[in-house]
Parts: structure tokens; C-alpha cells; sequence
């Protein structure tokens, strides 16, 4: 008896199933690194905003920092800084793929 060898379809496992080659996506987009450039301008923004809060809590003149810069002042433009420190890290970076 002869063996019929039909013709199949390349598949690539993929985390436990098989995709077909025809039917896998071709990636538009595949940046080179995790971060684009708006990335890191806004985490060297969030950065400076964080060292300018820490910096408003120093100025304080009353005792022990208990004044409306210490109290206030510093601490929100300190959470300013971490919120644009999170959005800077969530941010999907822009371009083409080569």
C-alpha cells in the first residue's frame, strides 16, 4: 500500500497552539527600544518636577517644615511628579518599524 503524503500548512507554536503561516499577523509595528524619545522627555520632566517639590519643602521657613510650602505646596508638586513619571512609563512609543 502506498503512503499519500498531503501537502501541509507550516505552523509556528505559539504558547501551546499552532498558527498557519498564511494566517499570522505581520507585525506594522516593532519598535527597537521599549522607550521613544517623549518617553524619556517625560521622565526627565518628571524627574525635575519631583526634585522641585523636594526642593519647595526645603524653603520652608517655619519650624520643622509644618508651614504651607512643607505641608502643601512641596508634597503635591512631589505627586505631580510621580503621576508624570506613570504616564511616562505607560506611554506607547511612536515610530516605524525598520
Amino acid at each position: 500500500m502506498e503512503s499519500v503524503r498531503t501537502k501541509t500548512q507550516k505552523t509556528t507554536p505559539v504558547s501551546g497552539f499552532s498558527m498557519p503561516e498564511a494566517t499570522k499577523p505581520s507585525p506594522s509595528y516593532v519598535p527597537a527600544m521599549p522607550f521613544g524619545k517623549v518617553n524619556f522627555q517625560l521622565m526627565i520632566a518628571g524627574i525635575v518636577t519631583i526634585l522641585v517639590g523636594f526642593f519647595i519643602m526645603t524653603i520652608d521657613t517655619e519650624p520643622f517644615g509644618f508651614g504651607f510650602f512643607g505641608l502643601t505646596l512641596g508634597p503635591i508638586v512631589v505627586t505631580a511628579g510621580f503621576i508624570i513619571e506613570f504616564f511616562a512609563i505607560l506611554k506607547k512609543p511612536t515610530g516605524k518599524a525598520n
